[in-house]
């Protein structure tokens, strides 16, 4: 079956378990594939129907729905793909986002290719990417965290063992333990850990909020409605211990800083003492940008 789509064709094969991103918030951010494949498929496993309804009434369609949750989705997988394996199309969508992002569908989706049934992804929206797109953190390396852990004692723990951490770091958290967490994190982390809040994206009170993880948790404190929604916390990464520069290349560099852009200043450094002038740029950088 192929269906038209501003832009081409999509093809929607049958016996494939297509599984499909939705909007994180504003329901316009879906994507047109995912429109089209939505209408298609013989049956929608979503995370909560009661959710997923309003999205689809939005949206004008009427393919049947099969709830499909943490609780529930072990007992579904065989009867899913025995429909998979006789022919069907169906699509998974969790109750915003990318499926299986700190949501379910893992255990459908393994069972899938233990089966031979062929996975197709209609990617969208992520939360975690959203927010770290705008958030103004070092993207080239990063690392997903989810939701941390329920009880205080698992929590810390948790942030003990990402002390160290150098890549940026990506947390979910609910409106019920945000205080919480965002405590610990200071107490753990350190209080002066640069950090983003990213709270109810693209829906009507979003807010980011670029601060240190001490000023985030007194915030949430102070303010009630900062506390409220859905929320992504984005912590930079640990610096790198570096040896030490020679003192006097320090100073060099410092008083070449004073007069001139960084990369000059880091190039005439490295020329005068010997050192490398990468380092030299990235340690400018630093400075600059504490």
């Amino acid at each position: 079956m192929a269906v038209s789509c501003l832009g081409g064709v999509v093809s929607i094969d049958k016996g494939v378990l297509y599984v499909v991103a939705t909007p994180i918030g504003n329901r316009n951010d879906i994507s047109l594939r995912a429109i089209e494949v939505l209408q298609s498929v013989d049956l929608i496993a979503a995370e909560d129907t009661r959710h997923s309804r309003l999205l689809l009434q939005h949206l004008g369609i009427s393919t049947p729905l099969q709830a499909v949750h943490e609780h529930n989705e072990h007992k579904l997988v065989g009867r899913l793909i025995a429909r998979l394996q006789a022919g069907e199309a169906l699509a998974l969508i969790s109750d915003a986002g990318t499926p299986l992002i700190s949501d379910p569908g893992f255990q459908l989706v393994r069972a899938c290719h233990r089966h031979g049934v062929r996975v197709s992804p209609v990617p969208g929206p992520s939360a975690a990417v959203a927010a770290l797109s705008a958030a103004g953190l070092p993207t080239d390396r990063f690392r997903f965290e989810g939701f941390p852990a329920r009880t205080a004692s698992a929590r810390q723990a948790q942030f003990e063992g990402l002390k160290a951490e150098s890549a940026t770091i990506i947390f979910y958290e609910s409106s019920h333990r945000i205080a919480s967490s965002l405590a610990d994190m200071s107490r753990v982390l350190g209080p002066g850990r640069p950090a983003v809040l990213a709270r109810e994206l693209t829906k009507l009170h979003e807010t980011i909020i670029h601060a240190t993880l001490g000023q985030l948790s007194e915030r949430v404190k102070q303010e009630p409605d900062q506390g409220k929604g859905e929320f992504v916390v984005l912590v930079a990464g640990a610096k790198k211990d570096r040896e030490r520069l020679n003192p006097e290349t320090e100073r060099t560099l410092r008083l070449l800083m004073a007069e001139l852009p960084v990369k000059q200043a880091a190039a005439l450094a490295a020329r005068i003492t010997g050192e490398k002038k990468n380092r030299l740029y990235q340690l400018a950088l630093e400075w600059r940008d504490p």
